[in-house]
């Protein structure tokens, strides 16, 4: 699936869309215009067949779908810790796919997943597919595969808004570096050299990293744009991103490596959300809020 790169750059406001294990969602917060994003909500397809898929025959034969996410990614995937519900753009595309394979919300079950777990929890079985800030990549591919890529993110970096010696990537020397275990972006802080091995360090979620970033433990977190955005927007007079993205981060849904027929199906139906107007739908209610324009693939 050839798509074009979108525009990203996000400042994200902490989503806060919430019944997502319900029929549809309640209305989203309000746009910086005053307008509220529309509610969404997604028609759940019948008598779906997705012949030769082993893991679409298991999620019949269960009842429901299981579904890989993140939780702590504001915009993206959060889970509410008072509701115990889930919001954001990840989620909602999440819940799009199962509504078309013929799962409503009340047949989805959301399992977080630690970002170096993921190849592991699908190649298991674990979860039937994966959707959360997942960069599509050779090495990964070797174990799993992705359908789409269906969102173009660009790895950044998260100051303390007092932060003066660190503008980019290349100002990191000599700076302790956060991300989380298992990412594209703290590969790449090692692979390029961006600071010295005995500055990086990792922990299991990126919010370890902010709260080490906000201790003064470390000088920066660096992951993606939309992820450090939606920190950013919790915290605007403690936390700031600094520079242009300097990566592609291509995400995508994570499955079975061996499941072309999910994989066939699912592309299918991030392209007629595409066609349709789904995708936009989802984006200005989730990562568009914040008033950041972006065009669908």
């Amino acid at each position: 699936m050839k798509l074009r790169t979108l525009a990203v750059g996000l400042m994200v406001s902490a989503i806060a869309l919430t019944a997502c294990g319900r029929e549809g969602s309640p209305t989203a917060p309000a746009a910086p215009g005053g307008e509220p994003a529309p509610a969404l909500s997604y028609p759940v397809a019948e008598n779906v067949q997705v012949e030769g898929s082993p893991v679409f025959q298991a999620m019949t034969q269960r009842g429901r779908v299981v579904i890989g996410v993140k939780e702590d990614q504001p915009g993206l995937g959060f889970k509410d810790a008072t509701t115990g519900q889930y919001s954001g753009f990840d989620v909602e595309i999440a819940r799009m796919v199962a509504a078309g394979l013929g799962f409503g919300p009340d047949q989805i079950e959301y399992k977080p997943i630690p970002t170096a777990a993921r190849e592991d929890s699908i190649v298991r079985g674990d979860v039937d597919y994966y959707v959360g800030t997942y960069t599509i990549n050779d090495r990964r591919k070797q174990l799993i595969s992705f359908a789409g890529p269906y969102f173009q993110a660009g790895q950044s970096l998260l100051v303390r808004a007092d932060e003066t010696e660190i503008t980019g990537p290349q100002t990191l020397k000599g700076k302790k570096v956060c991300s989380a275990s298992g990412s594209t972006p703290i590969q790449r802080v090692r692979d390029q050299g961006l600071t010295e091995p005995e500055n990086i360090v990792e922990f299991q979620t990126y919010t370890q990293c902010v709260d080490q970033l906000l201790t003064n433990q470390v000088d920066a977190v660096t992951t993606d744009d939309a992820i450090l955005a939606g920190y950013a927007s919790q915290q605007p007079d403690e936390l700031k991103l600094v520079g242009e993205p300097f990566s592609e981060e291509p995400y995508g849904i994570g499955l079975n490596k061996d499941d072309s027929a999910l994989r066939n199906q699912i592309n299918d139906l991030l392209q007629a959300s595409y066609d349709d107007g789904t995708w936009q739908k989802i984006y200005d209610a989730t990562l568009g809020v914040s008033g950041a324009a972006a065009s669908p693939p």
